[in-house]
């Protein structure tokens, strides 16, 4: 359970960094949309763990991969952002949120099953 700093926290680095990726990802992303779905803050604030979206794009591993590479650059560029309202910096730490694929996943199994015929009760019990 995270507590209330926690979150308060990590909804300032959520929207910070979406900043971040909205006026200076397309540097190191091209014609990707990247979303910020999560931000999970550890209790001492230090290390943060960020869960993205990517749209627009093929391979989601390349992508996330490019963005671990340009970590260094964002975190300073977020640092740059809330020097005035924290101590420390948190070391970013970038996941890719699946949610979406998930979603469209399950909803396809469910299409699938409402599409096949179903037995009659009356065969089922006998």
């Amino acid at each position: 359970m995270e507590s209330k700093r926690q979150q308060k926290f990590a909804g300032v680095l959520q929207e910070e960094l979406a900043q971040v990726f909205q006026r200076e990802g397309g540097s190191f992303l091209p014609n990707t949309l990247v979303t910020i779905t999560r931000v999970r803050v550890s209790p001492d604030l230090a290390v943060a763990k960020v869960y993205l979206s990517f749209f627009n794009t093929n391979n989601t591993t390349l992508s996330i991969n490019t963005v671990n590479a340009h970590s260094g650059e964002i975190r300073y560029k977020l640092g740059g952002r809330i020097r005035h309202q924290v101590r420390v910096v948190p070391e970013l730490t970038f996941f890719v949120d699946d949610t979406n694929e998930y979603v469209e996943r399950m909803d396809s199994l469910f299409e699938k099953i409402a599409k096949e015929p179903r037995q009659k009760e009356e065969d089922s019990e006998e």
